[in-house]
């Protein structure tokens, strides 16, 4: 596969075909440099950049991060808590974020610069993520990123949910490709890792090393495509539109998107936003992650089927990423492949098979494999 480029495939097209949805052939996407891949021992910082984390959750969390060999330490401000627009007192029943804005930067960023910090990793989402992209030195943040080299490449910021605002614009701004996936105050939360989980063996792979297959549960545009992921939870990317940390529009990428508590014209009306931004164009190939609590599964499709149809490139649904029970882990940035497959009986080759293919979206594995 050519991971400096992007190619999407209609079904039935010939495999020489100009890229779908891209205007004369696969436009080309900068190439991100990879993060490196975690070894046992490695040090990882947990903070918070967006809402408080539980003490008992976040506790247990990292439990199972140090029972997969990694030196885990806890941001300064991680159990700070205060509301909105207020410091003192911290009333319970306002929305919280998990200490001043400010301090929540400071963490991120003393992490992100600590050369003894292999990943940074976010407790927990919520809110709170964007109002600390004022407050980070972009420019120490970058200093940082370019001494990686000397540690094997740059270090993992991992993390999903409000976080994508933190992806778009570390991935847009310092070059990386970084990690969407659960979190310690979240699902890791509740993972035994002596017990088979495939939301665990999907963190361990993205953390430590591994090719990465997300299967799909139907398709709503058949076809092939290739290119870099891009994407993240789709409210977040709505929210970043005419700011600097907007993410770059999604020509020869892939997108993933994914939500929870979004009801479906609320997701229609952000789909439509980000098509009249044109941030769709040229768009390789989309695959859905889960909707947790967004209403009819049904009415989604439809939804999904009016607005990214159009983009005629493949659409693929029921990925077991974002919200749902099962969080598997994404490496937003890396070369990925989306194979949408017609439905059974549309395949003229095949018209009848034994195993119904439900497609997948593979991730490039990271040269050198496992560490």
């Amino acid at each position: 596969m050519n991971s400096g480029g992007a190619r999407a495939v209609a079904a039935g097209g010939p495999p020489d075909a100009p890229a779908v949805g891209t205007p004369g052939g696969p436009e080309r996407a900068r190439k991100a440099r990879r993060y490196r891949r975690l070894l046992p021992g490695d040090r990882v910082a947990v903070v918070a950049p967006s809402g408080p984390a539980e003490p008992a959750r976040l506790e247990a969390g990292c439990a199972v991060l140090r029972d997969l060999g990694l030196d885990t330490v806890v941001g300064k401000h991680a159990l700070d808590q205060v509301n909105l627009g207020s410091a003192e007192p911290v009333r319970g029943d306002w929305h919280r974020l998990a200490g001043a804005d400010a301090d929540r930067a400071a963490d991120l960023q003393a992490a992100w610069c600590d050369p003894s910090v292999r990943a940074v990793v976010c407790a927990r989402g919520g809110y709170g993520a964007t109002r600390v992209l004022d407050l980070l030195d972009w420019d120490a943040l970058r200093a940082a990123t370019q001494a990686s080299p000397a540690s094997g490449g740059p270090k993992i910021l991992h993390g999903s949910s409000d976080i994508t605002a933190l992806h778009a614009a570390f991935g847009t701004r310092l070059g990386v490709t970084t990690s969407f996936g659960p979190m310690p105050a979240g699902v890791i939360a509740d993972l035994d890792p002596a017990a088979p989980d495939d939301s665990l063996d999907a963190l361990r792979a993205a953390l430590f090393g591994g090719a990465a297959t997300l299967p799909g549960t139907r398709t709503l545009r058949p076809g092939r495509a290739e290119g870099p992921l891009t994407g993240g939870t789709l409210s977040l990317l709505t929210a970043l539109l005419g700011t600097p940390y907007a993410p770059p529009p999604a020509a020869g990428r892939i997108v993933f998107l994914e939500d929870v508590t979004e009801a479906p014209y609320r997701i229609d009306r952000m789909l439509v936003q980000l098509l009249q931004a044109g941030w769709f164009d040229g768009a390789a190939g989309v695959a859905l992650g889960s909707w947790k609590d967004c209403g009819d599964p049904a009415e989604l499709d439809a939804v999904f089927a009016a607005r990214l149809g159009p983009l005629g490139v493949p659409v693929l649904a029921g990925l077991p990423a974002g919200h749902g029970p099962r969080q598997h882990t994404l490496e937003l940035g890396a070369p990925a492949v989306l194979h949408a497959p017609a439905p059974p009986g549309h395949d003229p080759a095949d018209p009848h098979p034994a195993v119904p293919d439900t497609g997948a979206l593979t991730l490039e594995a990271p040269p050198g494999g496992a560490r």
